[in-house]
């Protein structure tokens, strides 16, 4: 009997697992081609994370076979309460934590923006707008714990039909001045107002916003006189370091984030007990901790913020050249930021991602990112991000 020799075997079995990568390569290179019927169980399936009903389906294919309306077809898919309780909770529940996490409870922040999707709120008000949705399910919203919302996940209620839009105003009781959307909703003060200095609510908010980490935008050339005192002006005893790094971030993210000076997540013994403080016209101490590191740096008066990243490489951004980049408060900060050309794009690349299941990988991708983002801001309504983006992963 022979045997076969092992450098035979070994290059017998390599030569199998490179045809093997070369088949799943070709796969995902080479165009989906659907049916209609298999494009609207496509659809659903990406949107709503189920299978559609028989009927569903039915007038799903109709749109799209006899209707060449694929769009409506997605839009059909939206309807579904999957799209709301999973898709969306799934897609929104990693902003609310620094884990990045899409298994956190159900909270006020990712409820605000599932209701926010479901009435087809301008999307750009998602960061000022005086907004928070609720349910009418016991205990009731409080302010002081989250209770009300991990109850509803845990009945697993149709979040669809028992969200209700309120104001902050008059739910949580924070002056209409003092709201900014889910900024100051107690989830995002929960995650990102707790102890710290704030700059992790600037930080985050840029980062998933607008999809860009502050390394990714510094810009040393910018004025560093908005510094605080707390940042060490040579890092080591070597000078070098801040001049040729961290003023790079700290020169445009202290006057931006100055518009948090009001804000702070004040708790006890427990930090999932706590509520969040606002108190207009006196600046949180944790703004002005560490003054002796340097002196002459910038002590903070009050929440007037300044955008200095308007000028420079970070024009890039796309800012809203009908705002005046200046302005007091978190409310004003956070349309500054919402009507940039980042936040739109941003919005559009994580839906794609959502229904696509993958980032963008081409040309044809980023093309209609890029058309999408166009069609976006003329209205800001994110179901037709998400039905346009599905539609694009259906199959040709």
């Amino acid at each position: 009997m022979s045997e076969t020799h092992p450098s035979a075997a070994r290059n017998s079995y390599n030569t199998t697992i490179r045809v093997i990568a070369l088949v799943l390569a070709l796969g995902t290179m080479m165009p989906a081609v659907s049916g209609p019927r298999e494009q609207a169980k496509r659809i659903h399936d990406r949107i709503a994370g189920v299978p559609p009903s028989a009927d569903t389906l039915a007038q799903m294919v109709d749109e799209i076979e006899n209707n060449n309306d694929p769009l409506a077809a997605a839009m059909l898919a939206i309807e579904h309460p999957g799209f709301y309780n999973v898709t969306l909770k799934n897609w929104a529940t990693p902003w609310t934590n620094e884990d990045q996490t899409p298994f956190a409870p159900l909270n006020d922040y990712t409820a605000t923006v599932i209701g926010m999707v479901r009435d087809e709120v301008p999307f750009n008000q998602l960061l000022s707008a005086d907004i928070i949705y609720t349910g009418s399910n016991s205990p009731a919203y409080s302010n002081s714990n989250n209770d009300h919302y991990e109850t509803m996940e845990n009945q697993g209620l149709d979040l669809k039909q028992v969200l209700q839009q309120n104001t902050q105003s008059s739910v949580t009781g924070l002056p209409p001045e003092g709201t900014a959307g889910v900024i100051t909703t107690r989830a995002s003060a929960r995650a990102f107002f707790i102890d710290g200095t704030n700059r992790s609510m600037f930080r985050f908010t840029m980062l998933n916003h607008l999809c860009k980490d502050l390394e990714l935008i510094k810009d040393p050339t910018r004025p560093s006189d908005r510094v605080r005192q707390d940042a060490s002006r040579s890092p080591g005893g070597d000078s070098r370091v801040y001049f040729n790094n961290c003023v790079g971030c700290h020169a445009g993210m202290e006057p931006l984030g100055q518009a948090y000076a009001y804000y702070n997540f004040e708790y006890t013994d427990d930090p999932e007990i706590g509520t969040l403080a606002y108190t207009p016209g006196s600046v949180q101490p944790k703004y002005l901790i560490n003054s002796s590191v340097f002196k002459d740096g910038y002590a903070t008066p009050d929440d007037r913020w300044d955008n200095y990243w308007r000028e420079g490489p970070n024009a890039s951004l796309g800012w809203d050249s009908n705002l005046p980049g200046t302005g007091y408060g978190a409310k004003s900060m956070g349309e500054e930021l919402a009507n940039s050309h980042a936040f739109a794009e941003c919005q559009v690349t994580k839906a794609f991602q959502a229904v696509c299941l993958r980032a963008p990988v081409d040309r044809a991708d980023r093309n209609k990112i890029a058309e999408i983002t166009s069609s976006f801001k003329s209205g800001y309504n994110m179901k037709h991000v998400f039905a346009h983006a599905a539609v694009h992963c259906a199959g040709e």
